[in-house]
């Protein structure tokens, strides 16, 4: 290996504190959004399908550098242990609970959506049920905000075995995210676009755009483009995801399902491929409380929907700022608790997550959490008597 390659290894495997900067700010969007201050902050979980796609691809490609394969046992492995302890512990209490004290409505979609959460399939099964999920007038669902958990778990399963037994990357990557632009377009509802919003095929592109800017090729091109501009490069793109978060309206903004949601996946991926490129550029993004939300960005994810959902106006009596300020406190302080008791040990200290006890453990939790959906009996449902109208 020559001194170039060295150096250019070791500048891929260093920490970037501007993508933990990056998550804090995509989870800070989904808050804001789904408290009712933000009305394109639901674009943050575009940075988050980005950001996925351009750190799993690139570590994909340093192990085929590295070994000249990719261990798929391995890295599945590792995404178990990086998702699946907090993602169960969630489940299991917010389960319990809305079972013990929530209306019977919200018992019955709880118990149904569960299993097909734990399948990673709930996208799926929400577009089944014609859960809507622009409508802000229906009931609520506590773990309806996991479909983009489903997207990425099945992107993780596929993408590997894809880059694998592919040579060009980079070329397959774009192509297959232009034909998942042409699907969005051609599937788009205007009146609900939840299918194409939320559908693994219509979406793919999200996560791809960001695993495209990982591979060589488009880094290499991305520093000739930019070159000295970067800072510009860097401002611009910055304040153009900035005004489309501000200005996009959901439902309400067709454009984004016509090549919006496009334009804005390659914007993040391009800004997160500078920010590996050109760390000065991007120090803003350091700032250590906003990293630390970056930190805490996946079980904050996980925890705040559920928490809106149990602590909404109508229960807490609050509303406003004053509402968004205890829903936003009670998930941070759940989120801080699952990354330093759940998430941190089991994914670096804990021997038995690892190996053939970690196989056992994994298969322990998925029959527990099976036997929970059974366990726990569903509310009769609702009976309307006709006769009576």
């Amino acid at each position: 290996m020559t001194e170039v390659q060295s150096t250019t290894v070791a500048e891929r495997k260093r920490h970037l504190p501007a993508l933990d900067g990056l998550r804090g700010v995509a989870i800070i969007g989904v808050l804001l959004f789904h408290t009712g201050h933000l009305p394109g902050g639901f674009l943050g979980v575009d940075l988050f399908f980005a950001l996925s796609g351009y750190l799993i691809t690139d570590l994909l490609l340093r192990e085929v550098e590295t070994t000249g394969t990719v261990s798929l046992i391995a890295f599945w492995g590792r995404r178990i242990r990086r998702l699946l302890p907090a993602l169960a512990v969630m489940l299991a209490i917010v389960t319990v609970l809305v079972w013990a004290v929530g209306p019977a409505d919200l018992v019955r979609t709880t118990l149904s959506d569960g299993p097909w959460v734990q399948l990673n399939l709930v996208n799926w099964h929400l577009l089944a049920e014609s859960a809507s999920y622009w409508d802000r007038f229906g009931p609520s669902r506590v773990f309806e905000h996991l479909w983009s958990i489903a997207v990425e778990e099945q992107f993780y399963l596929v993408w590997p075995v894809v880059v694998l037994l592919v040579r060009r990357v980079a070329s397959t990557a774009a192509v297959v995210s232009v034909l998942s632009l042409l699907l969005m377009i051609t599937l788009v509802d205007a009146a609900d676009p939840t299918r194409v919003y939320t559908g693994t095929d219509t979406r793919a592109f999200s996560l791809l755009l960001g695993a495209m800017v990982a591979t060589p090729p488009v880094r290499a091109l991305l520093a000739r483009v930019v070159g000295r501009w970067v800072g510009a490069v860097v401002a611009l793109l910055a304040f153009g995801i900035g005004a489309m978060w501000l200005l996009t309206d959901g439902v309400n903004s067709l454009w984004l399902f016509t090549g919006g949601l496009f334009a804005h996946s390659l914007a993040a991926a391009l800004l997160i491929g500078l920010c590996a490129q050109a760390p000065h550029a991007t120090r803003f993004l350091g700032w250590q409380p906003l990293r630390w939300f970056g930190l805490v960005s996946y079980s904050l994810y996980l925890w705040h929907w559920p928490v809106i959902v149990l602590l909404s106006p109508q229960v807490t009596g609050l509303d406003g700022w004053s509402w968004t300020a205890l829903v936003c406190g009670v998930s941070t302080g759940l989120a801080a608790l699952s990354k330093y008791l759940v998430e941190d040990p089991v994914r670096f200290r804990v021997g038995w997550a690892r190996g053939r006890r970690g196989l056992f453990a994994f298969v322990a939790v998925m029959i527990g959490l099976a036997a929970l959906w059974v366990a726990l009996p569903a509310p009769d449902p609702t009976t309307v008597d006709v006769t009576k109208l």
